[in-house]
């Protein structure tokens, strides 16, 4: 018995070892790709020696360090910021569908930026990003309190899922009323952001979105043993000194700023906050929050970095939104956790 327990924890570390080196080469993989493919071709030797100044055409350096480099930060920070989100609803709601964008959070999220946009950028023509943050930050704490109240008063989890469903196309219906009455400017500006898009990242931005992205994602790290605790039954979460109240409330407020931070710099983005935790516990064969988070926010940039240089390149110079991608990408991964799914409550 001791020697069995002793092979699966050696074959557990071993498959994560393997799991984080595969996924860390098609990080670096994907960080080069999307910085050297595009409109310009900059070579793979350049983009290294501009990375680490030591030569390199003007143009070149401008194209990288202003345009793709900010961008592909933004992707890589926002795309685990929306795993990590995804990996806290599907915890609290104990549901392998829970996720920000199903749920209608997303939705809240961009209904009440759409409104300050408007509102703002009428009068003063500049957001602030804190203003923007704070906006979807509550746009996705009113989306949550209704989701929440449905869950207390249904058992089934489809019937929360399809409330979330249906909140989310009430929110984004009155986004889009919103929208028509808005001004020119402001529709344009509405209209490419709502799409879900990377592009138009500055480094105050960037900067921004890591402060309270890497912020939280520490957090929620930090909260590895609860959430571990939690996930084998709030019985045994009360019985290791777990404050019930206090960690569901902790759950809520963290998922709930790492979607924000999304919808604030990139607009609603699908798909990504299910299929990637799901994706990351398929590899690792367990769901142990330590082992599982950081692989998670890795995942989540892997998979936008993808999904975003697909929206770049596919149809360039035509540039697609980058919800679009990952919808085709993780639709079907969400219909395989439902086909894969014995029992469906």
């Amino acid at each position: 018995m001791l020697m069995e327990l002793e092979n699966e924890g050696a074959n557990r570390q071993l498959r994560y070892s393997v799991t984080l080196t595969v996924f860390l080469i098609l990080f670096v993989v994907l960080f080069l790709l999307n910085i050297n493919l595009g409109s310009v071709s900059v070579p793979i030797d350049d983009i290294v020696k501009i990375l680490f100044d030591q030569g390199g055409s003007a143009t070149d350096y401008d194209i990288i360090w202003k345009v793709r480099l900010p961008r592909v930060m933004s992707a890589i920070i926002l795309g685990g910021a929306l795993a990590l989100s995804g990996f806290l609803l599907q915890t609290f709601f104990n549901n392998p569908i829970a996720g920000p964008y199903v749920l209608g959070i997303s939705s809240g999220a961009k209904l009440m930026v759409a409104i300050v946009m408007v509102t703002l950028l009428s009068q003063y023509h500049t957001v602030s990003a804190a203003v923007l943050i704070a906006a979807a930050f509550v746009g996705a704490m009113i989306s949550m309190g209704f989701v929440l109240l449905v869950a207390r008063q249904v058992q089934r989890a489809s019937l929360l899922i399809v409330s979330g469903v249906m909140l989310g196309y009430i929110f984004s219906a009155i986004t889009d009323f919103i929208i028509t009455f808005a001004d020119d400017a402001s529709i344009v500006n509405l209209h490419n952001w709502s799409l879900g898009s990377f592009s138009g990242t500055s480094w105050a931005d960037v900067q921004v979105m890591a402060v309270v992205v890497l912020f939280t994602s520490a957090v929620v790290f930090l909260m590895s043993k609860p959430i571990g605790a939690f996930q084998l039954g709030e019985s045994y979460a009360q019985s290791m000194g777990v404050n019930i109240k206090l960690f569901r409330v902790m759950l809520v407020l963290l998922s709930s700023m790492l979607c924000a931070s999304v919808v604030a710099f990139a607009g609603p983005i699908s798909f990504v906050g299910i299929a990637v935790p799901h994706l990351v516990r398929s590899f690792l064969k367990t769901s142990k929050p330590l082992m599982v988070i950081p692989v998670c926010f890795l995942g989540g940039a892997i998979f936008c970095l993808g999904c975003d240089l697909i929206a770049r390149t596919l149809f360039a110079p035509t540039e697609l939104s980058i919800s679009s991608v990952t919808a085709v990408i993780g639709a079907p991964i969400v219909i395989g956790i439902l086909m894969k799914r014995k029992a469906w409550n």
